[in-house]
Protein backbone atom coordinates (compact mmCIF):
# COMPACT_ATOMS: atom_id res chain seq x y z
CA UNK A 1 0.00 0.00 0.00
CA UNK A 2 1.76 3.44 -1.16
CA UNK A 3 2.71 5.79 2.00
CA UNK A 4 0.30 8.83 2.25
CA UNK A 5 2.73 12.22 1.82
CA UNK A 6 3.46 13.56 4.92
CA UNK A 7 1.21 16.54 6.08
CA UNK A 8 0.91 18.55 8.82
CA UNK A 9 -2.17 19.46 9.32
CA UNK A 10 -4.39 16.34 10.48
CA UNK A 11 -7.64 17.72 8.89
CA UNK A 12 -5.79 18.19 5.21
CA UNK A 13 -4.20 14.92 6.14
CA UNK A 14 -7.60 13.25 6.96
CA UNK A 15 -8.46 15.00 3.62
CA UNK A 16 -6.04 13.49 1.53
CA UNK A 17 -6.62 9.68 3.11
CA UNK A 18 -10.33 9.94 1.64
CA UNK A 19 -9.67 11.91 -1.54
CA UNK A 20 -6.24 11.72 -2.76
CA UNK A 21 -3.09 13.55 -2.68
CA UNK A 22 -2.35 16.90 -4.11
CA UNK A 23 0.11 18.36 -5.92
CA UNK A 24 -1.28 21.28 -7.06
CA UNK A 25 0.11 23.78 -10.43
CA UNK A 26 1.67 27.17 -9.90
CA UNK A 27 0.11 29.93 -11.59
CA UNK A 28 2.76 29.79 -14.15
CA UNK A 29 1.97 25.65 -14.99
CA UNK A 30 -1.46 26.81 -15.11
CA UNK A 31 -0.91 29.38 -17.73
CA UNK A 32 1.13 26.24 -19.53
CA UNK A 33 -1.72 23.84 -19.36
CA UNK A 34 -4.43 26.10 -20.50
CA UNK A 35 -2.26 27.83 -23.26
CA UNK A 36 -3.95 27.81 -26.55
CA UNK A 37 -7.96 26.90 -25.10
CA UNK A 38 -8.95 30.61 -25.95
CA UNK A 39 -11.21 30.72 -22.50
CA UNK A 40 -11.34 33.53 -20.01
CA UNK A 41 -9.39 32.20 -16.81
CA UNK A 42 -7.88 33.86 -13.89
CA UNK A 43 -6.32 32.73 -10.25
CA UNK A 44 -8.22 33.21 -7.43
CA UNK A 45 -8.01 31.89 -3.51
CA UNK A 46 -4.21 32.27 -1.69
CA UNK A 47 -1.95 32.26 -5.00
CA UNK A 48 -4.25 35.64 -6.24
CA UNK A 49 -2.96 37.08 -2.50
CA UNK A 50 0.64 35.97 -2.77
CA UNK A 51 0.86 37.53 -6.15
CA UNK A 52 -0.51 41.27 -5.02
CA UNK A 53 1.18 41.02 -1.69
CA UNK A 54 4.63 39.31 -2.90
CA UNK A 55 5.02 37.75 0.47
CA UNK A 56 5.14 33.83 -0.10
CA UNK A 57 2.39 31.45 1.82
CA UNK A 58 1.60 27.94 1.93
CA UNK A 59 -0.65 26.70 -0.93
CA UNK A 60 -2.79 23.27 -0.77
CA UNK A 61 -4.16 23.78 -4.08
CA UNK A 62 -4.94 26.22 -6.69
CA UNK A 63 -7.85 27.84 -7.42
CA UNK A 64 -8.08 28.48 -11.02
CA UNK A 65 -11.86 30.13 -12.28
CA UNK A 66 -13.89 30.14 -15.37
CA UNK A 67 -17.02 30.79 -15.79
CA UNK A 68 -19.39 27.85 -16.11
CA UNK A 69 -20.45 27.97 -19.49
CA UNK A 70 -17.18 27.53 -20.08
CA UNK A 71 -16.94 23.66 -18.58
CA UNK A 72 -17.45 21.56 -21.29
CA UNK A 73 -14.31 23.50 -23.72
CA UNK A 74 -12.13 22.85 -21.02
CA UNK A 75 -12.82 19.11 -20.53
CA UNK A 76 -12.12 19.07 -24.60
CA UNK A 77 -8.97 21.33 -24.07
CA UNK A 78 -7.83 18.63 -21.31
CA UNK A 79 -8.61 15.85 -22.95
CA UNK A 80 -6.49 13.43 -22.88
CA UNK A 81 -3.47 14.68 -20.74
CA UNK A 82 -5.89 15.47 -17.60
CA UNK A 83 -8.71 13.88 -16.06
CA UNK A 84 -11.90 16.05 -15.25
CA UNK A 85 -13.97 15.54 -12.19
CA UNK A 86 -16.95 17.28 -11.20
CA UNK A 87 -17.19 18.25 -7.65
CA UNK A 88 -19.72 19.77 -5.05
CA UNK A 89 -21.81 18.77 -2.14
CA UNK A 90 -19.70 15.42 -1.69
CA UNK A 91 -20.53 14.00 -4.99
CA UNK A 92 -18.32 13.28 -7.61
CA UNK A 93 -18.69 12.49 -11.35
CA UNK A 94 -16.15 11.83 -14.07
CA UNK A 95 -16.83 14.50 -16.90
CA UNK A 96 -16.68 12.92 -20.74
CA UNK A 97 -17.68 13.69 -24.14
CA UNK A 98 -20.73 12.03 -24.02
CA UNK A 99 -21.45 14.07 -20.36
CA UNK A 100 -19.00 17.05 -20.37
CA UNK A 101 -21.79 19.48 -18.54
CA UNK A 102 -21.36 20.28 -15.01
CA UNK A 103 -24.43 18.83 -12.95
CA UNK A 104 -26.25 21.34 -11.28
CA UNK A 105 -24.88 19.99 -7.74
CA UNK A 106 -21.33 20.78 -8.54
CA UNK A 107 -19.70 24.22 -8.80
CA UNK A 108 -16.04 22.53 -9.19
CA UNK A 109 -13.91 20.90 -11.52
CA UNK A 110 -10.30 19.15 -10.42
CA UNK A 111 -7.98 17.70 -12.88
CA UNK A 112 -5.45 15.19 -12.24
CA UNK A 113 -3.93 12.81 -14.73
CA UNK A 114 -4.96 9.29 -14.14
CA UNK A 115 -6.61 7.75 -10.77
CA UNK A 116 -2.78 7.14 -8.99
CA UNK A 117 -2.29 10.61 -9.81
CA UNK A 118 -2.32 13.67 -7.67
CA UNK A 119 -4.94 16.50 -7.65
CA UNK A 120 -3.74 18.88 -9.77
CA UNK A 121 -6.06 22.15 -9.97
CA UNK A 122 -9.54 22.86 -8.19
CA UNK A 123 -10.97 24.82 -10.93
CA UNK A 124 -13.82 26.92 -9.62
CA UNK A 125 -16.87 27.92 -11.86
CA UNK A 126 -18.84 30.92 -11.85
CA UNK A 127 -21.81 32.25 -13.48
CA UNK A 128 -21.86 35.44 -15.68
CA UNK A 129 -24.67 38.09 -16.53
CA UNK A 130 -24.42 38.43 -20.18
CA UNK A 131 -20.82 37.78 -20.30
CA UNK A 132 -20.00 39.73 -17.35
CA UNK A 133 -18.48 37.98 -13.64
CA UNK A 134 -20.77 37.43 -11.28
CA UNK A 135 -19.75 37.39 -7.37
CA UNK A 136 -20.51 34.18 -5.83
CA UNK A 137 -21.23 35.40 -2.41
CA UNK A 138 -23.86 37.84 -3.58
CA UNK A 139 -25.51 37.21 -7.36
CA UNK A 140 -25.92 40.96 -7.10
CA UNK A 141 -22.71 42.02 -7.75
CA UNK A 142 -22.19 41.86 -11.41
CA UNK A 143 -19.15 43.48 -13.55
CA UNK A 144 -16.82 43.09 -16.99
CA UNK A 145 -13.61 40.59 -15.97
CA UNK A 146 -11.45 43.35 -16.76
CA UNK A 147 -12.52 44.96 -13.97
CA UNK A 148 -12.35 42.68 -11.19
CA UNK A 149 -8.95 40.96 -12.46
CA UNK A 150 -5.55 42.48 -13.25
CA UNK A 151 -2.56 40.84 -14.93
CA UNK A 152 1.13 39.92 -13.75
CA UNK A 153 3.61 37.82 -16.22
CA UNK A 154 0.65 37.05 -18.13
CA UNK A 155 -1.34 35.49 -15.67
CA UNK A 156 -4.50 37.06 -14.75
CA UNK A 157 -5.94 37.04 -11.17
CA UNK A 158 -8.57 38.02 -9.46
CA UNK A 159 -8.88 41.50 -7.54
CA UNK A 160 -7.83 41.06 -4.04
CA UNK A 161 -10.10 42.65 -1.87
CA UNK A 162 -12.36 40.66 -3.92
CA UNK A 163 -10.89 37.65 -2.68
CA UNK A 164 -10.90 38.77 0.91
CA UNK A 165 -14.56 39.10 0.72
CA UNK A 166 -14.96 35.73 -0.42
CA UNK A 167 -12.94 34.35 2.60
CA UNK A 168 -14.27 36.47 5.15
CA UNK A 169 -17.39 34.09 5.19
CA UNK A 170 -14.95 30.95 6.34
CA UNK A 171 -13.13 31.00 9.78
CA UNK A 172 -9.78 29.71 9.00
CA UNK A 173 -6.08 31.15 10.43
CA UNK A 174 -4.53 31.45 6.63
CA UNK A 175 -7.54 33.88 5.61
CA UNK A 176 -6.77 36.15 8.53
CA UNK A 177 -3.56 35.89 7.39
CA UNK A 178 -4.26 36.45 3.74
CA UNK A 179 -6.10 39.82 5.50
CA UNK A 180 -3.25 40.66 7.16
CA UNK A 181 -0.63 40.55 4.61
CA UNK A 182 -3.11 42.31 1.64
CA UNK A 183 -4.93 44.91 3.88
CA UNK A 184 -2.23 47.37 4.54
CA UNK A 185 -1.65 47.89 0.61
CA UNK A 186 -5.05 48.31 -0.84
CA UNK A 187 -5.50 51.39 -1.90
CA UNK A 188 -8.69 53.38 -0.43
CA UNK A 189 -11.44 52.73 -3.40
CA UNK A 190 -10.85 48.72 -3.26
CA UNK A 191 -10.29 49.02 1.00
CA UNK A 192 -13.74 50.72 1.39
CA UNK A 193 -15.37 47.85 -0.90
CA UNK A 194 -13.98 45.46 0.86
CA UNK A 195 -15.20 46.97 4.35
CA UNK A 196 -19.11 48.07 3.21
CA UNK A 197 -19.42 43.87 1.27
CA UNK A 198 -18.21 42.43 4.25
CA UNK A 199 -20.50 44.40 6.49
CA UNK A 200 -23.33 43.71 4.17
CA UNK A 201 -22.82 40.08 3.80
CA UNK A 202 -21.61 39.29 7.60
CA UNK A 203 -22.48 41.91 10.04
CA UNK A 204 -20.55 41.48 13.28
CA UNK A 205 -17.73 40.16 11.45
CA UNK A 206 -14.52 39.54 13.31
CA UNK A 207 -12.70 41.56 10.31
CA UNK A 208 -14.84 44.56 10.58
CA UNK A 209 -12.72 46.17 13.56
CA UNK A 210 -9.56 46.12 11.28
CA UNK A 211 -11.56 46.75 8.27
CA UNK A 212 -12.60 50.05 9.73
CA UNK A 213 -9.11 51.12 11.23
CA UNK A 214 -7.83 50.75 7.53
CA UNK A 215 -10.34 53.60 6.12
CA UNK A 216 -9.98 55.83 9.30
Amino acid sequence: MPELPEVEDPEERAFQRLYGPWRPWTPRRAAVALAGWGRPWWVAGGWAIEAFTSIPRRHEDIDVAIFRRDVPSLRAHADPAYHCWAVGHWMWKALSADEPELPEWADQVWLREHAWAPWLADVVTTADADGDWVFRRDAGITAPLDEVTWEADGVRYLRPEIVLAFKAKLARLKDDQDLDAALPLLDEPAARWLRETVARLHPGHRWQPALDGRIG
